[in-house]
């Protein structure tokens, strides 16, 4: 998902959703009101006992039987008015079972719908079927696992609910549940991910493992509920005050992705793979000076057409269709994020970083003082001056008496250390200039008056 191009109302869903509300764990250890925090699994062996099932909506639901003990663990807990999800997982066969508003019977289930995953298949339901979620998607591949956090990585997309949806659906979901057709309310299934410049460095370990795959992986919109709720399964070992962090990472952070170049059958979870083709931007950061230019380049791995197009983040400045940025006039809020996007499909994507600065400012001009700055000579006699030159690593200076370089007979001689030399014969007294002049720039100097006395 961290490759695919953003689509163009992105910025209109996510001012919907709530561009400043915060992103919320609606998962956790101990209980709230009751019942446990987040929706629960189990995982069964082949031979679990399998129950039959009502529904309320059975014309859309699998009829069964289900593997789902009926001392399952309820979303919300026992007593819970909520949704009430009940999932098993059959780990010896790989099949999914997942119940809404489900109430367990002496020997059999009764809920609102039903569906019966086989998770080495892509079919999908079919089209404008629910699930057990009103998106008509698997629950249990879109929670945060607290195992997936001990291996280190979550690999797949989250489930998450706002608070309105329309009554529409994109391909993976299958099926709506809004009366809502306003072009700015996202659909059930819209797939939004974290922006690849939010800088997740001050979180903890735990909330980065979810933010970088909120990067690469992105969220689903799964079902109604409350703005940007991201589902997670209850486990002793969160911590809750931990994932409360989450909240400091805000709708405006997330874009919305266009993934419908990755679809081989609209009847199917497969994506298309775009693994082998990739895109390379050089140079892979840059530090700009505002309103001035960065030239970029973009290489197209694996795919015969090198074309690809250019875009700048949001006040980002500004980019030619041959990868020439300008930056923008002041400094942005934070780094901008050049993008380059094939024309291979799915379209495939590289970035670099940019840096936006001011001028440096200009340098202290140079300076020469000189020391003595008044000196009395007996003729044929020596003085040593000595200068010193401020502002720039080339602290040489030129000797001149009476602007002449090294001096003469008539004037004194100086030497390239500064030492200064009286005529044998002058009149009754004789007044010389002895200048320190930078050699680093020449229009830099400092002055020295010397008598030249009689013996």
């Amino acid at each position: 998902m961290d490759q695919l191009p953003v689509a163009p109302i992105s910025s209109t869903y996510v001012n919907t959703i709530g561009a400043a509300t915060g992103v919320h764990a609606d998962f956790g250890s101990g209980l709230w009101d009751g019942g446990p925090i987040g929706i629960p699994f189990i995982t069964v062996p082949g031979t679990q006992t399998k129950y039959p099932a009502s529904f309320t909506y059975a014309d859309e639901s699998d009829p069964g039987p289900y593997a789902v003990p009926l001392t399952a663990p309820i979303e919300g807990g026992s007593a819970s008015t909520g949704d009430r999800h009940a999932i098993s997982i059959d780990t010896d066969n790989c099949i999914l079972y997942e119940l809404y508003a489900a109430y367990p019977q002496a020997s059999s289930w009764q809920a609102g719908s039903g569906s019966i995953f086989n998770l080495v298949s892509n079919a999908l339901r079919p089209s404008g079927w629910t699930s057990a979620d009103a998106a008509g998607l698997p629950i249990f591949p879109g929670l945060v696992r607290f195992d997936e956090i001990l291996s280190g990585e979550i690999r797949h997309a989250l489930r998450f609910t706002v608070p309105q949806t329309q009554r529409a659906f994109v391909w993976p979901a299958r099926h709506y549940a809004s009366s809502l057709t306003g072009s700015q309310y996202p659909p059930m299934g819209v797939r939004f991910r974290l922006r690849a410049n939010f800088d997740i460095s001050g979180y903890s370990p735990t909330n980065q493992i979810i933010l970088k795959a909120l990067k690469k992986y992105g969220m689903m919109i799964a079902d109604n509920g409350s703005a940007w709720f991201l589902s997670g399964a209850p486990d002793s070992r969160w911590d809750n005050s931990d994932l409360h962090n989450l909240g400091a990472v805000h709708g405006s952070d997330f874009e919305v992705v266009d993934v419908s170049g990755l679809m081989v059958d609209p009847n199917s979870g497969q994506a298309l793979q775009s693994s082998a083709v990739s895109v390379t931007v050089s140079p892979a950061t840059a530090t700009v000076q505002v309103n001035q230019t960065q030239q970029f380049k973009a290489t197209v791995n694996n795919s015969g057409s090198q074309t690809v197009t250019w875009s700048v983040s949001l006040s980002g400045g500004a980019i030619t269709s041959g990868g020439l940025y300008t930056a923008p006039s002041s400094i942005p809020a934070g780094a901008v994020t050049v993008t380059a996007t094939s024309s291979t499909i799915p379209p495939v994507s590289g970035t670099a970083t940019v840096t936006v600065t001011n001028p440096p400012p200009p340098p202290p001009p140079v300076s020469v003082t000189i020391s003595p700055t008044i000196a009395t000579v007996r003729a044929g006699k020596t003085k040593a001056f000595t200068a010193t030159v401020q502002n720039t690593s080339n602290t040489a200076v030129t000797w001149k008496v009476n602007g002449i370089i090294g001096g003469n007979a008539s004037v004194g001689f100086i030497s390239s250390l500064g030492t200064y030399k009286a005529p044998v014969t002058v009149p009754l007294q004789l007044v010389v200039t002895v200048s320190a002049v930078s050699v680093a720039d020449p229009t830099k100097f400092a002055n020295a008056t010397v008598t030249v006395a009689r013996r």
